[in-house]
């Protein structure tokens, strides 16, 4: 007979065996499966093309970044880990007090969504980024105060806005400032001007029998007639002064800070600018002149509207004079 005890002692219970077993391959299956967690999370971080970060408020440290901000930045993630100066660094210089700003105002709102703001990768390329920071909503009491955010890199978006901007602002022929978008700066400028108590001055200018120029010419020497007076205006015109096309073949212009006698000398520029102008089309030679209205802001001038009205009818009486003139009204 064997001895029970002795069988008891020498060899496992199945029942616990299998229990241990199917324990350490449940503990096995758990570590694969959060490696491929972590492989898929780091995957996933890798092809996103926004910065996530993580940011100690009270260290000033940064505890975390994403793999994207090698690529944004074009710096190594382990720099900023060291040192946040190195953030700072990086933004444009004319933004850096408001990325800051906005930063700190986490603090007070518990999230800011719609930070702007451009960086000067280490490419010297200026970029736009979308910043969005969160307060770490998880932290218990006493825990040190974290924030969380996402940086996307929105350069195109803002390129993309810049050239519609642009498109609905210009006038496609003379690539000069469109009627409405004149009126709207020039309304600006208006405003400006009185609240300041600043001068300012309104210019109009017609081209001189440009109906001969289509018929004799045609119409695409015509235009050509249009693009260069344009260019005769951003060459003549000083810096901050506005000019656009308003008309078929009407152009204005606003001086702001510009007093009737200085504004008087910038108009004579801008025609002896216009009188040098040479066309050649079969072989013929011609040139042009314009007739111009000037008007000078005065107490009674309550809109941008009646210093239009004055420098048109000024214009007309150029007209009128004998054409290739500048009247002030």
């Amino acid at each position: 007979m064997v001895n029970k005890s002795l069988q008891d002692t020498s060899l496992p219970q199945w029942p616990e065996a299998a229990q241990t077993l199917m324990a350490l391959m449940h503990a096995q299956g758990e570590v694969a499966r959060l490696s491929e967690r972590e492989q898929l999370f780091s995957s996933l971080l890798v092809s996103v093309n926004a910065v996530l970060w993580a940011f100690n408020w009270e260290t000033r440290q940064v505890l975390y970044v994403s793999p994207a901000y090698d690529r944004i930045f074009g710096r190594p993630a382990g720099l900023l880990l060291s040192d946040f100066n190195h953030w700072r660094d990086s933004v444009y210089p004319e933004d850096l007090d408001y990325a800051e700003r906005s930063l700190a105002q986490v603090l007070v709102k518990g999230a800011v969504e719609d930070r702007e703001y451009r960086i000067i990768a280490a490419d010297g390329q200026v970029r736009w980024l979308s910043d969005k920071c969160f307060i770490n909503r998880q932290a218990e009491p006493g825990q040190p105060l974290i924030i969380v955010g996402i940086a996307e890199d929105i350069t195109e978006k803002k390129q993309m806005e810049a050239e519609l901007q642009r498109l609905a602002s210009t006038d496609v022929l003379t690539q000069s400032s469109n009627r409405r978008h004149f009126f709207e700066c020039a309304n600006h400028e208006f405003e400006q001007a009185r609240l300041n108590g600043a001068p300012m001055a309104f210019l109009l200018l017609d081209i001189d029998d440009f109906k001969v120029v289509n018929d004799t010419y045609g119409h695409q020497e015509g235009d050509k007639v249009l693009q260069r007076i344009a260019d005769s205006g951003r060459a003549a015109l000083r810096r901050g002064d506005l000019f656009g096309r308003i008309g078929g073949e009407e152009f204005a212009a606003v001086f702001p800070g510009c007093a009737p006698d200085m504004a008087m000398q910038v108009a004579e520029r801008l025609q002896r600018e216009i009188q040098r102008l040479s066309f050649s089309h079969d072989d013929q030679t011609f040139g042009i002149t314009v007739s111009q209205g000037l008007s000078s802001l005065t107490h009674e001038d309550e809109s941008i509207d009646t210093l239009f009205a004055r420098a048109d009818a000024a214009m007309y009486q150029a007209k009128r004079q004998g054409k290739n003139r500048i009247i002030s009204g």
